[in-house]
């Protein structure tokens, strides 16, 4: 992680090393058998493999702001949103990121970026009517903390191998890659649906491993950066109190909108479900309320005693 005055998590570092080393292992052997299989369609999976992984990776924070509707905002329209992450930044003496504002009224943050330079904390405009100042500067420095910790960037990488799995099947259903451009008689027309067939099965397996992968280092993540944004401020009661309230006022927002915000909760504060739908879900992206606000009642305890 860089050098600020987070607190440093051994577990979460192991974590994403685990978690980088195995999703590299599945893209190289992945790419390997989409090369050996679709041999006259090798150009293709190379482009497709490359371009999306140079987009995922160095146009990652564009990418997420543009499709949840967030815009950067300046200090002159935000002073306050700015002011707090003017402290913060202050405080674990690192680098401010780019701050912006998405319109909507589901209460929520997230941050996004490869590293500080091209960090974004952001959140809505929901979250911002609903939350007291102290309740804000917790979830600012939960936001903050991934941008630290560099688990933005990890989870990422980690969940570009699930969409590129998903593309190219798509691609080949579509425009007849497993064809492999001959099809010359019944035995090579043959070979490409045994081809096709493969290259599905592997796409499936491919998915549900960085699916679990992505899910497992996602909740742990979680409770790291409550933990480290609580012990940063010094007030794990202002986190949890928004936490309860955030969880709570996204149980009542139309479930239209909730499905719209779905995809990308991995990034979200809190996931657009219900306490209720996240506590039930084993492959939820976060940790339930219930455990998040255990933990912070452990810390308020112990800072509490010191």
């Amino acid at each position: 992680m860089s050098r600020t005055r987070f607190a440093p998590d051994r577990g979460l570092t192991t974590r994403m090393l685990i978690t980088m080393f195995m999703i590299g292992l599945l893209f190289v052997a992945f790419v390997g058998v989409l090369l050996v299989l679709l041999r006259g369609a090798w150009p293709i999976v190379v482009i497709i493999a490359g371009g999306l992984f140079v987009a995922q990776f160095w146009f990652s924070d564009k990418i997420a702001a543009f499709s949840m509707g967030a815009r950067e905002v300046s200090p002159q329209e935000y002073p306050e949103l700015h002011g707090t992450i003017d402290r913060l930044c202050a405080l674990a003496d690192m680098q401010k990121p780019r701050v912006a504002v998405a319109d909507t009224d589901m209460p929520n943050a997230f941050a996004t970026g490869r590293n500080e330079k091209n960090a974004v904390v952001c959140v809505t405009t929901g979250l911002l009517r609903r939350l007291e100042p102290e309740e804000l500067e917790g979830v600012l420095a939960h936001e903050l903390s991934h941008v630290a910790h560099r688990d933005v960037m990890v989870m990422t990488i980690a969940g570009f191998l699930g969409v590129l799995a998903g593309i190219i099947t798509r691609v080949g259903l579509q425009f007849g890659m497993f064809g492999g451009f001959n099809d010359r008689d019944n035995r090579d027309n043959d070979n490409a649906a045994v081809a096709a067939l493969v290259v599905i099965a592997v796409s499936a397996v491919v998915y549900a491993i960085s699916f679990l992968l992505t899910r497992l280092l996602s909740r742990y993540r979680e409770l790291s950066a409550d933990r480290s944004a609580a012990l940063l401020t010094g007030r794990p009661s202002a986190l949890a109190s928004a936490l309860t309230k955030v969880t709570g006022d996204i149980a009542a927002i139309p479930t239209k909108d909730l499905r719209q915000a779905q995809p990308y909760n991995a990034f979200y504060f809190a996931p657009a479900l219900s306490a209720r739908e996240v506590a039930a879900n084993a492959f939820s992206t976060h940790p339930s309320l219930e455990q998040r606000l255990e933990q912070l009642g452990k810390i308020s305890a112990e800072l509490g005693k010191s």
